[in-house]
């Protein structure tokens, strides 16, 4: 059981970042969890019937430059993760999301996992 939802924790979303603190020692402690992302994330796992496993979720914004990721990335605000379900190829997932959730959210294609986002600015789809 999670503390945010039903099959989700705090933790697993929390920025991965080293150093990242204000103060340059430690983790910056950025949790924040967008709660219609939690929604679909839960709808992700209940369809497929399998744990989902979060690689990344918040980022700040010196962990996002160190990871490369956009200055729009929706990592930002707590409203991204990516994820991976074992045994579960990403195409089946992004099929799954793309017919459960049609011209919605951002959705990225990638090898070995899949990012899901709740982007107010329209749908967006790469990979």
């Amino acid at each position: 059981m999670g503390d945010l939802s039903k099959n989700f924790s705090r933790h697993e979303f929390l920025c991965k970042g080293e150093n990242c603190h204000p103060s340059g020692k430690g983790n910056c402690g950025f949790d924040t969890v967008d709660a219609e992302l939690l929604q679909v994330l839960e709808n992700i796992r209940t369809n497929f019937g399998m744990a989902v496993h979060i690689n990344s979720g918040c980022r700040c914004e010196s962990h996002n430059d160190r990871e490369g990721g956009s200055h729009k990335s929706q990592h930002l605000y707590g409203r991204a993760a990516d994820f991976f379900i074992n045994g579960v190829n990403s195409l089946e997932i992004v099929k799954y999301l793309d017919s459960k959730y049609p011209n919605k959210y951002g959705v990225g294609l990638y090898l070995s996992w899949v990012h899901i986002d709740t982007r107010s600015s329209g749908p967006a789809r790469w990979g």
